[in-house]
């Protein structure tokens, strides 16, 4: 099971979150997200994943840039993946994430993509979200029934340390991602709500 913990926006939680046994950590790179970091704060979180975790996936997340400016925004952070996410992104724009050296990822909902396959569009990991990401509302996961991705996917979207639990025996991801579910406040990470996420959703 892989936990990504999402919007991260300093060393210090990143230090937490890896601490506590996450897999992966993002940072935005989106100006109208409340999670929005410059590149001078994305590279200092990395850095500190880089020097606690060297082995811990790290992910620039936008749902705005161009993938040709994410690209630039990502080599800078120096970050290990890209994850465009939205509609608005197609084959052509994970393609340039890959060219650049860069691990690329697709993030969606089922109102974008009704039949999620991991891959479709090029990308080497598939999020599934709520509709609109990042806003902590939960969505129907039964609504995956058959549609249920196979291989290298993340659930994503109203998960909390209350939930994520059964959310994975609901429906089996390969992975979960959370942003807003550990927060205190909006954009505001609490360190007891990460480390209670990551028990969580590995069953510990």
């Amino acid at each position: 099971m892989l936990v990504k913990i999402c919007g991260l926006s300093t060393p210090e939680i990143t230090l937490v979150a890896l601490e506590a046994g996450a897999d992966a950590i993002g940072v935005v790179v989106s100006p109208c997200s409340p999670r929005h970091v410059d590149a001078e704060r994305a590279r200092e979180v990395v850095a500190a994943a880089r020097s606690a975790r060297p082995d811990a996936l790290t992910v620039l997340v936008t749902a705005e840039l161009a993938a040709a400016d994410a690209v630039r925004e990502a080599l800078v952070a120096g970050v290990d993946a890209v994850q465009l996410h939205g509609p608005r992104y197609g084959r052509g724009d994970l393609a340039k994430v890959s060219a650049a050296g860069l691990v690329p990822w697709r993030a969606v909902s089922l109102a974008d993509d009704p039949a999620p396959v991991v891959g479709a569009h090029g990308e080497d990991v598939l999020l599934l979200d709520a509709p609109v990401p990042g806003s902590g509302a939960t969505w129907d996961l039964t609504l995956l029934g058959e549609r249920r991705p196979e291989g290298r996917w993340l659930l994503a979207g109203g998960l909390t340390p209350a939930n994520v639990a059964d959310a994975v025996r609901a429906v089996q991801p390969w992975g979960v991602d959370v942003s807003s579910g550990v927060e205190s406040s909006r954009g505001v990470k609490d360190a007891g709500l990460v480390r209670d996420f990551i028990a969580a959703a590995r069953g510990t």
